[in-house]
């Protein structure tokens, strides 16, 4: 291995933290199936946060764990290190995210003196459990990789099918009996960019397919075997048990229709079962039988999505298990079917009477008909809704006939919006005071519920002082109050009174103030002189209106006032007027985004869109004082 070090670096960017220098995987499988995976690296230290590529942090469990471990490090000057399996320390995540149980534990080694100038290098060995023999080998990194080697080892009468990811094909070189080899050399970095899709997505790789003797698949599992995969560990545990079939009864016995006795359903599992993770094992993909979670009360989104489905079928409504990443682009049409997914959610199928167009979030499926997405884990969206990381997304539906790639729906924009209006006066000291009305919907909506969800009666002003701040420097919040907060069905609601002192400058005979008051739409996207690499990821679709009225002092007459902006864009548009209606002075403006995923080649069109806007809202209207 330190033969590679005298090999000179690869061109980088002069802010990059490190360059990997050399990486090699090699993984063995034995006649019997067990399969051993080894890993190797070695990087120099570029720059100061380039130290943090000497921390190493490995998860195993009781059936993964992890064996000669070691580490070193050669200093720009003195003597070499070497740190070894014993110095490691290691920690559990059971705690992590809600979960009570778990087996899951993180090794995690320190390698010293991984300073700027230093080369450091560690390697493991590691026993996989797969269940699916396949293996997945990322090359590429956020850093430059000079070069990366897979190896695999395989025993007489097993073959293999690979399967590259977003990467040109490259033919493996056979190094010994058995062995296949496949080297990448020169891998530019991933760069790393405001609003870009998960970079694990975009990351070069290659999947491994393992064929046993006699196996007669066509290699990587398909997306259908891997949902039938699913149905069998899940096969039993949607059994509803006498206590589950009398709640049903107490939940429904008001409801006549069926889409309101799902709708009781839902909001059952999904308020009054905490959400709570048990994984030990093979429970981190199978779910509790339902009966356990329902006499528990509590569960992990398997669970949730699976008693809700136990649920359901007793008022003869079947639903679906719907695999997902909450970190939209991780899965997509063009990834190799795998079990890349962090979230369960349920495909309800909705009666023929529900009048579908009523809830955004379901799609008509071919077979299925029309069925809606809902995550009972998500506690702060309503039925019929999904929250913006869903949406747009591709989640694997799991049916009696297979696993089935799906993309979830796209909600309209006014499902996720801030609706503004104030009715404020100006005085001739420049200080602006009023009254301000906004109703939030959507993922805006479920923030505010969020942040305000145990917040003292006091502490309920803040997430408004939050907002103004963004638009004001000297202000005071005279009171607030907030509607709606735990019905969810309806729009949140907020009414408040400010004070902004110094908003208006006085000048002699001249009163200059801005026209927009409350929210700042101008995009954080930086303005770089390089040309944007990544498709721009939005939260979700909005939509959000502004209406300001604001009385001006007596005496004063307009000098100038901002000139109207219409801006109309595939993606988005933005509107604005500013118009007198006698001493009134009338702000008016719409903010659309219309879609989810932007891609590269339009960051400069986006841009100027949002230039557009900054303008806008640093467009000053003078009024003038007159005699009389």
């Amino acid at each position: 291995m330190h033969a590679q070090l005298g090999v000179p670096l690869p061109a980088h960017d002069e802010k990059t933290d490190a360059v990997e220098l050399y990486a090699e995987t090699v993984l063995t499988v034995e006649p019997k199936g067990k399969i051993t995976r080894l890993e190797r690296k070695v990087f120099k230290i570029l720059r100061p946060d380039g130290a943090a590529r000497g921390t190493i942090r490995m998860p195993f469990d009781a059936q993964t764990r992890i064996e000669n471990l070691r580490a070193w490090c050669i200093p720009p000057s003195g003597k070499d290190y070497e740190v070894k399996e014993k110095d490691a320390v290691d920690y559990s995540l059971d705690v992590a995210f809600g979960e009570l149980v778990g087996d899951v534990r993180v090794k995690q080694l320190q390698i010293p003196a991984a300073t700027p100038g230093s080369i450091i290098g560690y390697e493991w060995q590691q026993e996989q459990r797969s269940h699916f023999l396949e293996d997945e080998w990322r090359f590429q990194d956020t850093i430059p990789v000079r070069e990366a080697r897979y190896r695999l080892q395989l025993p007489p009468g097993w073959a293999y099918r690979a399967t590259w990811l977003n990467h040109d094909d490259a033919p493996p070189t056979a190094v010994g009996p058995g062995q296949s080899q496949w080297v990448v050399e020169n891998v530019d970095p991933i760069h790393l960019e405001p609003h870009m899709p998960p970079w694990g997505g975009i990351a070069g790789g290659l999947v491994v397919a393992l064929l046993p003797p006699g196996a007669q698949g066509a290699g990587l599992p398909t997306w259908s075997e891997i949902g039938t995969w699913y149905l069998n560990l899940a096969a039993g545990r949607r059994d509803a048990s006498p206590s589950i079939k009398q709640k049903i009864a107490d939940l429904t016995a008001s409801a006549t229709r069926v889409t309101a006795k799902i709708n009781a359903l839902a909001s059952f599992v999904q308020n009054d079962i905490r959400y709570v993770a048990v994984e030990l094992g093979i429970g981190g993909y199978q779910p509790h039988p339902a009966a356990e979670i329902f006499s528990h009360a509590y569960g992990d989104c398997k669970d949730k999505a699976t008693l809700l489905s136990a649920m359901l079928k007793e008022i003869g409504v079947e639903s679906y298990y719907v695999f997902i990443n909450t970190r939209r682009g991780s899965v997509t049409t063009s990834t190799a079917p795998n079990l890349r997914f962090d979230h369960v959610i349920l495909a309800i199928a909705l009666p023929t009477d529900a009048g579908a167009s009523k809830f955004p979030s379901s799609i008509a499926h071919p077979t299925l008909g029309n069925i809606l997405f809902f995550d009972p884990t998500d506690f702060l969206t309503p039925f019929g809704r999904l929250r913006g990381a869903l949406q747009s997304n591709y989640g694997l539906l799991v049916t009696p006939k297979g696993g089935e790639l799906v993309e979830l729906p796209q909600l309209p924009v006014a499902e996720n919006s801030i609706d503004c209006t104030a009715k404020m006066t100006l005085d001739e000291n420049g200080t602006l005071r009023g009254d301000v009305h906004e109703i939030w919907t959507g993922d805006r909506a479920a923030a505010q519920r969020y942040e305000l969800r145990s917040a003292l009666d006091t502490d309920q002003i803040k997430p408004v002082e939050s907002r103004a701040a963004a638009s004001f420097t000297n202000f005071q919040v005279l009171k607030a109050s907030v509607g709606n907060l735990h019905e969810l069905e309806r729009p949140l609601e907020w009414n408040y009174s400010i004070v902004v002192e110094d908003y208006a400058k006085v000048g002699g005979d001249l009163l200059l103030r801005r026209a927009r008051r409350l929210g700042v739409k101008a995009s954080p996207l930086p303005e770089t002189k390089e040309p944007r690499q990544n498709a721009i990821e939005f939260d979700a679709p909005q939509r959000d209106t502004d209406m300001f009225e604001v009385t001006v002092p007596a005496g004063y007459e307009p000098e100038e006032i901002p000139s109207a902006v219409h801006a109309e864009t595939g993606f988005g548009s933005y509107e604005s007027k500013t118009e007198m209606l006698g001493r009134v002075m009338r702000y008016t403006r719409s903010f659309e985004i219309r879609t989810v995923s932007l891609p590269a080649a339009q960051a400069n069109e986006l841009k100027e869109f949002y230039r557009l806007i900054a303008r806008d809202e640093r467009a000053v209207a003078v009024f003038k004082r007159v005699s009389r």
